[in-house]
């Protein structure tokens, strides 16, 4: 594992109990990093990431007891059962939607306020090759990823002239417990099959693009979607 410095860094990070969130977790904190998780789970503070209020609460209880944030890693997500658009119920489509995107833009809007403060910051969003391809029977999850990259683009723009950066990864099939292996056999070599070097992505993967992009290394990269795909993505 190549080292990657993150030495005294504050990092925040969504979704950090489970898939790639709890790898990325581990890879930060091997970098040096002070890791804060924000999850629904209880045992990271049980923050909800739709929740405006839930989210000014836990950014300034971080601020409070750490003086900053630096690194935000937004990777809480869900996806759902393959669903047709004429049969997909509303109310999945607006839990997808405001998990995966809403969240990212609420952790967004309440920490860059402390970053341009500090005049210091590193945002990784979680988008997915599902929101530049458009996964069919799969619209919520493809929409919600393609507005992230649109917001990432977004923000990156606008802190271009700050020492904040921001940028997204577009992972595709990633062998993590709560997506991959809980696929039905056939379903998980019908997505491996799309992908040209014939195996899912590894966590450890997606963590060490994420800690690059998280790290003052990346300096002259931002609004980008970096792919993670083994070959997939075209564009």
């Amino acid at each position: 594992m190549n080292q990657i410095d993150l030495a005294n860094r504050i990092a925040v990070i969504t979704g950090g109990s489970g898939g790639i969130g709890v790898v990325t977790a581990e890879r930060m904190r091997r970098s040096g990093a002070t890791v804060v998780l924000w999850d629904l789970d209880p045992a990271a503070g049980e923050v909800d990431v739709t929740d405006e209020a839930s989210v000014a609460r836990s950014t300034a209880e971080a601020i409070s007891k750490h003086g900053r944030i630096d690194i935000l890693v937004n990777a809480a997500g869900i996806t759902s059962q393959r669903t047709a658009v004429v049969d997909f119920p509303l109310e999945l489509w607006r839990r997808i939607v405001d998990i995966n995107l809403t969240g990212t833009f609420l952790c967004c809007r309440a920490v860059v306020p402390h970053m341009q403060q500090a005049g210091y910051g590193r945002i990784v969003n979680l988008a997915s090759v599902a929101g530049k391809e458009g996964n069919p029977y799969s619209a919520a999850y493809s929409a919600a990823k393609a507005g992230v990259i649109s917001l990432t683009k977004s923000l990156g723009k606008e802190l271009a002239a700050t020492e904040i950066r921001v940028n997204c990864i577009a992972p595709a099939i990633i062998a993590t417990k709560n997506l991959f292996y809980d696929m039905p056999e056939e379903m998980r070599r019908t997505w491996v099959s799309r992908v040209p070097m014939g195996r899912p992505g590894r966590p450890e993967e997606a963590a060490a693009m994420i800690a690059w992009l998280a790290s003052e290394e990346c300096s002259f990269s931002t609004g980008a979607a970096f792919d993670l795909s083994g070959g997939r993505a075209t564009y």
